[in-house]
């Protein structure tokens, strides 16, 4: 049970409900956002005190029947909940390291998907495994050092120019917010991970708008259905992006297709052809 992380989380999914979004009269003017305690703890069929407690990590482990109060009182997501029960102790943890070795037939998948920009990530957002297409499509990760592999790390980390973004995403701002809203479920998940606990830190002194969304204590991420891409040698190319998980791992095999016959179709066949060397031939000499 991590009582400092479950008081913060608490507090955070309190304070952004209104009373009307719970069937409570809005009253008074209130000094402070969101619900009461006692509110939460009236709707949730606790005490106030042990409520109280909760928040400021003073009280014992609640059982799930208080924690399913809990999550209906602050009106939680699936993933919120799922969330909330890791940081009480009551859903399985791994309390070990993140996996990074990725399955033989995984590895030879990616080379078998036609016409399919694939590639592996770990639960601490390291590309893992890819296929010709993506390095194509995104960058040569093969001429990267495993460090830089970390799309956390790039997007927050990245070159500091006003007009960069992440492979010439546009809107890398929502692909940001995910980011952060996933590692902080790894987080809660790999709690002595030394290499996740790391990356959070180093993320956090190094970007103000993570160190900013963390504070959120977000974990609810919706996903990403489309994506585009401003190659540099092609132009703008937006694809379908899906995730599956793989769930013996804990990591996620990503994959970019676009329908068949289409513009960007066409685009991403091109790119098969052309190669990773497409994106180091348009780099300034």
């Amino acid at each position: 049970m991590d009582k400092q992380q479950l008081g913060a989380f608490l507090r955070s999914r309190r304070e952004r409900l209104r009373p009307e979004d719970v069937g409570l009269p809005s009253g008074p003017r209130r000094r402070t956002p969101g619900l009461r305690r006692e509110e939460v703890a009236v709707l949730a069929h606790i005490s106030t005190e042990y409520y109280v407690r909760l928040e400021q990590g003073r009280a014992p482990r609640p059982s799930g029947e208080v924690l399913a109060g809990i999550a209906g009182a602050l009106r939680l997501m699936d993933a919120e909940s799922d969330h909330l029960h890791v940081l009480a102790g009551t859903a399985p943890s791994r309390t070990g390291l993140h996996r990074r070795d990725v399955r033989p037939s995984i590895l030879a998948l990616l080379e078998r998907l036609p016409q399919t920009a694939a590639f592996v990530m770990s639960a601490a957002f390291e590309v893992l495994a890819w296929n010709d297409l993506a390095a194509a499509l995104m960058e040569d990760f093969a001429g990267l050092a495993p460090a830089d592999r970390n799309l956390a790390r790039k997007a927050f980390l990245g070159p500091a120019r006003p007009d960069a973004t992440l492979y010439g995403i546009p809107d890398d701002a929502e692909f940001r917010h995910g980011v952060v809203m996933e590692l902080r479920a790894t987080l809660a998940r790999y709690p002595s991970d030394p290499a996740v606990i790391a990356l959070v830190e180093e993320l956090r002194g190094g970007s103000p708008e993570f160190a900013r969304l963390w504070e959120r204590h977000d974990v609810h991420a919706a996903p990403m259905l489309t994506k585009t891409f401003r190659h540099p040698a092609i132009g703008e190319i937006t694809v379908d992006c899906d995730s599956l998980t793989l769930t013996d791992r804990d990591q996620h095999l990503v994959l970019y297709t676009a329908p068949p016959g289409s513009r960007d179709a066409e685009a991403l066949a091109l790119l098969n052809v052309l190669g990773p060397e497409s994106i180091d031939a348009t780099r300034p000499r």
